[in-house]
């Protein structure tokens, strides 16, 4: 008997170690060793941070310095870091960026190299074979040998990866952020390559969307007439974000006016989700001729998807010849969006096309070899390994052609198309951007800004600037192919070279101005420039709404405060709504509303216009435009190919233009519906959603918490994000919808005493959420609040900071 429980007890617990010794999956879902993760000593208790950490600032020798560097840290654990010396700088800097950010630098990574499955499993393979198929390590690669030509750049990469390194290899199992615990894996070597591999995957997020096979199959469905009008190049909305009107003195590059050959097809492919194209942001700055103090004021908000830990590290970085301040990237050198001693900038999305889609001709069905140029020439197979974690490995092949790779094919979501694309992408290119951010940190007048500007390429942005000087400029600065009439548009004839990109537009012809009449320069993802400008300009779309109401406000005032800028930067203010609800209310039949109906019609009519988060009008008209254009545009949804909807603002100017438009007709139904009945039924819908809502919640429908927008973990884990209740939506200066808005807000005043700084950011600087620093700005970006940057000239610590010593390691 003694031995029998014994022997029970042993296997009981040999069971349990087992069980506790090893990860699982349990429906999908990795979990991680339960034993190692609730370890007191080593797992997730150790990730727990005090207010107040001493052992953050013991003196630290790290290798690679050749001086000591400060990094004094003020409340909000922003590091003000000072070296003697360039190369002590970022390292030092790459240093602590890891040391508050390293699973989500390797995690992004890992996403734009098309690794995540060999963390998480199988269930992130398919997304890991579109990263492939979409050419991201093909991209870096180039990215990486154009850093690695020039000096500067080289030493910036190669310093910040030392940085790194240090740090990781500084780490014992204790130590290890929390998401390596929880899925249970450890960092391995930072390189290079991921430095060029984060700002690809930036460009993925800003300038890989298009929509090629869209356009052509809507040509070939409905013909040219209804695809101009559905889908203008320019529409007919004004205040682009530079209008020289005839002011365009410089002799442009020519070439044949013919449009390109168009392949007579129907593409039925499931395209990889792009980014969401209303993302978009906010950029300003404001002569001292229009300010309170006489000094320029510049304003900027990227509005993008927000996460956890968030997508910006705000950071000083100060050495000989250089004193700037603002948001880096985690992963990559330099300062994005900031400011020095003497100028600020920030950057909007220029939302312009640099992907082409080129229709190939294969020989056979091994596409071993394409058509180009009257020629059989060879394709080049990729064959791509995927290390899937607890699974085999997984091969897929990847044909790339003289225009870029094949994404899609019949292993790979596509549908019995008689030919197969090649994906032409910009950002396949070789590029030296940052070298632009080494220029602009170092900036100190508007000739320092333009030269910096020179080296940049992708992903493209509109480069708002301003000096304590007193000039204010806006630059839209990208590598720009210079397109025939329509090019771009639609997918191309990839059987000749000559249908490609044969000249870039020279960076001094790209649409800019300096210091215009108006007192002010302002981008909103708009289009980009009047009408007489001499090149063809196309995107997937511009925005139409957020643009007019900042440039109708800073036209307004002539005494603009910081205050004002910072009220304007959370303006919720519905141009949209204020233009469009009069006529759908107008084309109710009041007479036959359900009482539910009625009190809806009752709040709309009396709304001010304005997405409060307390405003039961804002939930009422968005649960109505949600309806809307779904039903609008449900022939485009219902076709068996590849097909998108016209924006906004033209769904808006065709309902009170065209109202008899054939589109308006709901498909499924016998009778011959027009915009009239259209907007009806869409509000009938709306109606139903709110009280549908109100019934499950129990509570009176608000916008903040209808909308209920949240702020998600990169892990997608629910119990790691955090809900919040805002105000906002798209096409709002304060662009805040569910899932994206505003990342980062920044105000600079460039006053001759120095510069002034503010901002704030939805989340904070440690990607621990363990750390009192994980969310501790959330709550102000929320309420609309700043805090005041703390720009430091010298390394004494003032009160209410810490400081951390590096010193070079002893030999």
């Amino acid at each position: 008997m003694k031995v029998f429980k014994f022997l029970l007890s042993f296997l009981i617990t040999a069971a349990l170690i087992y069980l506790l010794d090893h990860s699982w999956i349990v429906k999908g879902n990795r979990l991680p060793p339960l034993g190692k993760f609730l370890d007191p000593f080593h797992g997730f208790w150790q990730n727990i941070e005090p207010k107040s950490d001493s052992s953050h600032t013991e003196p630290l020798n790290i290798p690679g310095l050749k001086e000591p560097v400060t990094i004094v840290f003020d409340s909000l654990m922003i590091p003000h870091i000072f070296a003697n010396n360039d190369e002590d700088l970022y390292l030092a800097q790459g240093y602590i960026t890891a040391r508050h950010r390293l699973w989500q630098m390797e995690i992004q990574t890992h996403a734009a190299a098309g690794r995540v499955s060999e963390i998480v499993g199988s269930i992130a393979l398919e997304s890991d074979r579109a990263s492939r198929r979409l050419g991201m390590v093909y991209g870096a690669e180039k990215a990486l040998t154009g850093m690695m030509k020039n000096p500067t750049t080289k030493m910036m990469v190669e310093k910040y990866t030392e940085g790194v390194n240090a740090y990781i290899n500084s780490l014992e199992d204790k130590d290890l952020p929390f998401e390596y615990k929880l899925l249970d894996y450890k960092p391995e070597p930072w390189t290079t390559f991921k430095c060029a591999l984060l700002l690809k995957n930036m460009a993925k997020t800003l300038c890989m969307g298009d929509k090629d096979m869209e356009m052509t199959n809507a040509l070939t469905l409905y013909g040219k007439d209804i695809v101009d009008l559905l889908y203008p190049d320019r529409e007919p909305v004004g205040d682009p974000i530079v209008d020289n009107t005839n002011g365009w003195k410089f002799k442009p590059i020519a070439f044949d006016t013919v449009p390109r050959a168009i392949p007579n097809e129907l593409i039925n492919v499931k395209k990889i989700p792009p980014s969401d194209p209303t993302t978009g942001s906010n950029n300003w700055a404001v002569s001292g001729s229009k300010t309170a103090t006489g000094a320029p004021i510049l304003c900027g908000d990227p509005h993008l998807n927000l996460s956890l830990p968030s997508l910006w590290y705000v950071v000083q970085l100060h050495a000989p010849g250089t004193n700037a301040m603002g948001a880096s990237l985690p992963g990559s050198p330099a300062i994005i969006i900031g400011f020095t001693d003497s100028v600020a900038w920030s950057v909007t999305n220029a939302q312009r096309d640099l992907v082409d889609w080129y229709a190939i001709e294969f020989e056979n069905s091994k596409r071993d070899k394409y058509m180009l140029d009257g020629k059989w020439t060879a394709t080049k197979k990729v064959v791509e390994q995927f290390n899937v974690r607890g699974a085999e490995i997984f091969y897929d092949t990847v044909v790339y052609t003289h225009w870029g790779p094949v994404t899609y094919d019949e292993t790979f979501q596509e549908k019995n198309n008689r030919k197969q694309h090649a994906f032409r992408w910009m950002a396949h290119d070789e590029s030296e951007e940052l070298m632009t951010f080494y220029k602009l940190n170092r900036a100190k007048n508007y000739k320092d800004y333009s030269e910096a500007l020179n080296h940049y390429s992708t992903p493209p942005q509109n480069f708002v600037f301003a000096a304590a000087s007193g000039d204010i400029a806006m630059r839209i600065q990208g590598k720009f192919p210079i397109r025939r009439l329509y090019e771009g548009k639609f997918v191309l004839d990839g059987s000749k070279t000559s249908n490609g990109w044969q000249a870039y537009i020279p960076n001094d012809q790209n649409v800019q101005y300096k210091n215009p009449a108006r007192g002010f320069v302002s981008s909103a993802n708009q289009y980009p420039v009047d009408a007489t400008y001499p090149y063809y300009v196309t995107g997937v779309s511009f925005e139409a709404y957020r643009n007019r109401r900042i440039n109708a406000v800073l036209t307004a005032s002539d005494s603009i405060t910081v205050n004002d800028m910072m009220k304007l930067q959370n303006d919720n203010f519905n141009l949209k709504a204020s233009e469009s609800l009069p006529v759908f209310l107008s084309l109710l039949d009041t007479t036959h509303l359900t009482p539910e109906e009625a009190e809806a019609y009752k709040i709309l009519k009396s709304w001010n216009y304005i997405n409060d988060k307390d405003s039961p009008g804002a939930a009422y008209y968005e649960a109505w435009w949600n309806n809307l254009m779904p039903l609008t545009w449900d022939e485009l949804e219902k076709n068996q190919v590849t097909l998108s909807r016209p924006t906004t603002y033209n769904t808006i100017r065709l309902i009170k233009e065209k109202p008899d438009l054939s589109f308006f007709d709901i498909a499924g139904t016998p009778e011959k519906e027009t915009a009239r009945d259209v907007i009806r039924k869409a509000f009938a819908l709306g109606v139903q959603d709110i009280r549908e809502w109100e019934t499950k919640e129990g509570k009176d429908a608000r916008w903040g918490a209808y909308k209920d927008s949240y702020i998600g973990h990169l892990l997608r884990l629910e119990p790691l994000s955090v809900h919040v209740l805002a105000g906002g939506n798209r096409d709002i200066v304060n662009a805040h919808s569910k899932t994206h808005g505003p990342s980062w807000r920044m105000i600079v005043s460039l006053e001759k005493s120095g510069a002034k700084a503010w901002g704030v950011y939805p989340g904070g600087q440690s990607g621990n959420p363990g750390s009192a620093h994980y969310v501790d700005m959330l709550d102000s970006w929320v309420a609309g609040k700043y805090y005041p940057m703390l720009f430091m000239h010298k390394s004494d610590a003032p009160p209410t900071t810490t400081s951390l010593q590096l010193n070079p390691e002893s030999k």
